[in-house]
C-alpha cells in the first residue's frame, strides 16, 4: 500500500539525539488533542470502484471553454486572454537547469528569507509550466504546447526532482516538491491531448512523472500531522492528477482516499480538526484544505464520479465550504476550538481562493460571489494556474475591482482586526 512506511526513508542521525526526541516529543504533544482517520483506518477504505476513465480529461473542460474564451466579451477573461497572448519565450524556459541535486529547504516560519531564496527555483518551475499551459489555452497555438512537453521532457530525462532530503523533523523539500509534482500534472493535463504525435516525449514525461509521485507518495507523514492534513491532501492532488494522466489506479485511489478521510474526520460544525488546531492561523488552514480538496474533487470529478455529493457519516464537502464562510466574516464560529483573534494575512493573496472559483462554478453561492469579485483574476501558481480564465462565469463579473483596501482586508463584511503584514506564500511549509 501507498501509505505504508518505507525502511529506505528511515532518516539518518543528523541532529544530535537529545534535539530529536525533544523535537519529536513537542510535535506529539502538540498533535496529541486532535484525532483523525489513521493510516491503518484509510488502507482498509474499500476504493475498488474507483478507477481511471478517461486520461485525457483534465481538470478543466478544455473543449467547451476554448470555445468560451475565443469568443467573449467579458473584459476580465480578454484581459487574461491578451496577457497571455503574448506568452513566455521557449528558448529561456529551456534555458532553465532542472534541479537534480539533493534537494533541501529551510522552514518557513522559523526563517522566512532564507525559505523564499531556496524556494525560488521551485516557484519559478511551477509559474512556468502554468503560464506555458495558460498560453496554450488562450490562444490555442501548439507553440505552448510543445513548449512545455520539451520543458517537462528535459527535466525528465534529467530524472529531476527524485533526490529530496526528508527528515520527520526537517520535511520541508518533501513539502516543497508537493506542489511541483502537481503543477506539472495539471499543466500536462491541459496539453495532452493536443500532442500526439509526442510518442516518446510523453511516454518519458508520464514514466517520470509516476515515478516521482510513487517516490514521493511513500513516505506516510507522521501521525496526526503530515500524515492526514492539509499535506496529505496536497499529495492527494498530484495522486489524483498523475493517476489519471498514467492510467494508475493505485494513484488515482490514493487520491480519493483523502477526500474520504477529509470527510470522516470533520467535525459537526464542518470543521477539519488538524486544520483548525492551528491556533490564531485556524481560519487560514480550514480555507488551505480546501484548496486542495476541492481542486482534487474536480479532477476526480472529471472522471465521472459524483465526488461533490459523498457524504462520509453525514458529512459533506459542503458543510466544509459553509464552515470556512462562517469563520471569514465571524471567528466567533470557530467556538472554542481556537482564539477568535485570527490571522487574516493570507486574504492578501488571492491564490489561496482559487478553490472557490471551481466551486462557484458548480455550486453558486451569493457570499462566495461577492468574496470572488474582490480578489479577480486570481492565479495559483501550481494548483490549476490561471484558475479565473479557465472558470468564471462569463456573466459573473465584468471588471477587475481595483480597491486595494478592500481586496485586502475587507472581502468578507465584517471582517475586521489587524492584518498580519507576513502576505508570503508559505504553501510548501504549512
Amino acid at each position: 500500500m501507498l501509505t505504508r512506511a518505507i525502511t529506505a526513508w528511515q532518516s539518518p542521525p543528523s541532529r544530535h539525539p537529545l534535539q530529536r526526541v525533544l523535537a519529536l516529543t513537542f510535535a506529539t504533544l502538540l498533535a496529541a488533542p486532535v484525532s483523525a482517520m489513521t493510516l491503518d483506518e484509510r488502507a482498509e477504505l474499500d476504493l475498488s470502484d474507483y478507477r481511471v476513465t478517461d486520461s485525457d480529461a483534465s481538470y478543466v473542460d478544455l473543449g467547451s471553454r476554448i470555445e468560451v474564451l475565443r469568443h467573449t466579451e467579458n473584459s476580465i477573461l480578454l484581459q487574461e486572454r491578451d496577457q497571455l497572448a503574448n506568452g513566455p519565450s521557449c528558448q529561456q524556459l529551456l534555458a532553465l537547469e532542472p534541479i537534480t541535486t539533493r534537494l533541501r529547504i529551510p522552514g518557513y516560519y522559523p526563517s522566512p528569507e532564507a525559505w523564499e531564496l531556496a524556494s525560488e527555483p521551485l516557484f519559478q518551475f511551477e509559474d512556468s509550466v502554468s503560464m506555458l499551459a495558460g498560453s496554450y489555452v488562450a490562444t490555442g497555438d501548439q507553440y505552448y504546447a510543445e513548449c512545455l512537453v520539451s520543458f517537462l521532457d528535459r527535466w525528465a530525462q534529467h530524472d529531476a526532482l527524485m533526490d529530496f532530503h526528508y527528515d520527520p523533523i526537517e520535511p520541508q523539500a518533501w513539502f516543497a516538491t508537493e506542489s511541483m509534482i502537481f503543477a506539472a500534472g495539471m499543466a500536462y493535463s491541459l496539453v495532452r491531448p493536443q500532442i500526439e504525435a509526442y510518442t516518446e516525449e510523453r511516454k518519458r514525461i508520464e514514466q517520470w512523472l509516476n515515478e516521482l509521485a510513487h517516490r514521493h507518495v511513500e513516505i506516510p507523514g507522521q501521525e496526526g500531522n503530515s500524515c492526514c492534513n492539509n499535506h496529505f491532501y496536497r499529495r492527494a492532488l498530484y495522486a489524483s492528477v498523475i493517476g489519471v494522466l498514467t492510467e494508475d489506479n493505485e494513484l488515482f485511489r490514493f487520491g480519493v482516499s483523502a477526500i474520504h478521510s477529509a470527510l470522516s474526520d470533520m467535525t459537526e460544525e464542518g470543521a477539519f480538526p488538524l486544520e483548525v488546531a492551528r491556533g490564531r492561523r485556524a481560519t487560514h488552514y480550514q480555507n488551505y484544505a480546501l484548496l486542495y480538496l476541492i481542486t482534487n474533487m474536480q479532477v476526480i470529478a472529471r472522471q465521472g464520479y459524483p465526488i461533490f455529493d459523498l457524504e462520509v457519516d453525514g458529512n459533506d464537502i459542503h458543510d466544509a465550504v459553509d464552515f470556512a464562510l462562517r469563520i471569514f466574516k465571524d471567528p466567533a464560529a470557530l467556538g472554542d476550538m481556537a482564539p477568535l483573534e485570527q490571522y487574516t494575512g493570507f486574504l492578501k493573496d488571492n491564490q489561496y481562493f482559487s478553490w472557490m472559483e471551481i466551486y462557484q462554478r458548480r455550486f453558486p453561492d451569493a457570499r462566495i460571489e461577492e468574496f470572488l469579485q474582490q480578489v479577480r483574476p486570481i492565479y495559483n501558481r501550481s494548483a490549476g494556474g490561471y484558475i479565473t480564465l479557465y472558470f468564471m462565469d462569463e456573466a459573473a463579473q465584468q471588471h477587475i475591482v481595483i480597491n486595494d483596501e478592500k481586496r485586502e482586508t475587507q472581502a468578507f463584511k465584517g471582517l475586521e482586526g489587524s492584518v498580519d503584514s507576513s502576505g508570503q506564500d508559505a504553501s510548501a511549509s504549512d
